[in-house]
């Protein structure tokens, strides 16, 4: 079993950043690919970023690429998201999530993803 803890959300200004964190528990972090969903009120779950296992290759979404960086540390067992830039519209709560074996590149849909965290609301404000 794995456990996922996010933190580091908040409210932020627009144009203002925000780093979220994930700390992961329970099994061999390395084997686990990586990746940070968000939902807004009303909307589906939908993809963020993802990184691979060894934190060499790393995939955005279109909605943040240029503005948000994934990242991961194997020693510490934990995987960031630097949000900078931050609109309105990037309000959801942000949920991290691992995938075992990081058997599919990239992952980019929510079934393609074993575990998840409880989230972490982050809120942009005009």
């Amino acid at each position: 079993q794995v456990q996922l803890v996010e933190s580091g959300g908040g409210l932020v200004q627009a144009g203002g950043s925000l780093r979220l964190t994930c700390a992961v528990s329970g099994r061999t972090f390395s084997f686990y690919a990586m990746g940070w969903f968000r939902q807004a009120p009303g909307k589906e779950r939908e993809f963020v970023a993802t990184v691979s296992r060894s934190g060499s290759s790393t995939y955005y979404a279109d909605s943040v690429k240029g503005r948000f960086t994934i990242s991961r540390d194997n020693a510490k067992t934990t995987v960031y998201l630097q949000m900078s830039s931050l609109k309105p519209e990037d309000t959801a709560v942000y949920y991290c999530a691992a995938q075992a074996g990081g058997r599919e590149w990239p992952a980019t849909r929510v079934v393609m993803y074993d575990y998840w965290g409880q989230g972490t609301q982050v809120t942009v404000s005009s």
